[in-house]
């Protein structure tokens, strides 16, 4: 589904989002990347690279970035836009699962994931992994599209993501049902309270929840000890 919408994936999802979302990952790569330390970075579920890209020219210049995606379609993007970016030696993209990664236990100083884990077969096995691949004491960034808890901001998020966002999307992306999936595994994803329990059985500590945009979006973050 996501190599079939691959080539219109970025430009739909400013459109869509109304630029909103460039504001959200930015609050997010100051969490991952802020510190001006040296790190190696995994940035999973990481689609065209948007986030991987917007990590890297934030963080230290001896720090790497890992983008891993299942998606070959979008990773195949993603190696385009780094290569124009100029960022080839800060970026390696890598096609995988991230439920099963290639990776030895405590890789990485940060994992993050910008609206991809709601895209987890196994929401539980994909997190765990991702505690795995970290070294100790170091921390993962979520950004996740969430449901207002406003009554009547509910009702016209709902409208827009169950109505509007599928005609358009799929009008210009030519899959509708992919416009259709899209804003169900939203709604279908775990609310924020329940998902940082989830977060915590998994294994992270000291975990937090941000919202943003009336909580449109939320942040979640955790530690490994």
């Amino acid at each position: 589904m996501f190599d079939s919408i691959a080539s219109d994936y970025d430009r739909l999802n400013h459109i869509l989002s109304l630029d909103i979302d460039k504001g959200w990952r930015k609050k997010a790569v100051r969490e991952i990347a802020g510190s001006g330390l040296r790190m190696d970075i995994l940035d999973v579920a990481c689609g065209t690279g948007d986030f991987a890209i917007a990590i890297a020219r934030v963080a230290s210049p001896e720090s790497h970035v890992t983008g891993l995606d299942l998606s070959e379609g979008m990773m195949e993007i993603g190696r385009k836009k780094v290569h124009a970016a100029g960022l080839d030696g800060k970026i390696s993209m890598e096609q995988g699962d991230c439920e099963q990664m290639n990776f030895p236990d405590g890789t990485f100083d940060r994992v993050s994931a910008a609206f991809g884990v709601r895209n987890f077969e196994h929401l539980e096995k994909g997190l765990r992994e991702m505690l795995r691949v970290l070294k100790p004491g170091g921390k993962t960034v979520i950004l996740e599209l969430s449901v207002p808890g406003n009554p009547v901001l509910r009702f016209l998020y709902k409208l827009y993501f169950l109505h509007v966002l599928p005609a358009v999307g799929g009008k210009v992306s030519g899959d509708k049902a992919a416009y259709r999936y899209l804003p169900a595994s939203v709604l279908r994803f775990p609310k924020p309270k329940e998902f940082a329990r989830i977060m915590e059985n998994c294994g992270f500590e000291r975990v937090q929840v941000k919202s943003f945009t009336f909580g449109i979006c939320r942040m979640y973050s955790g530690y490994k000890r």
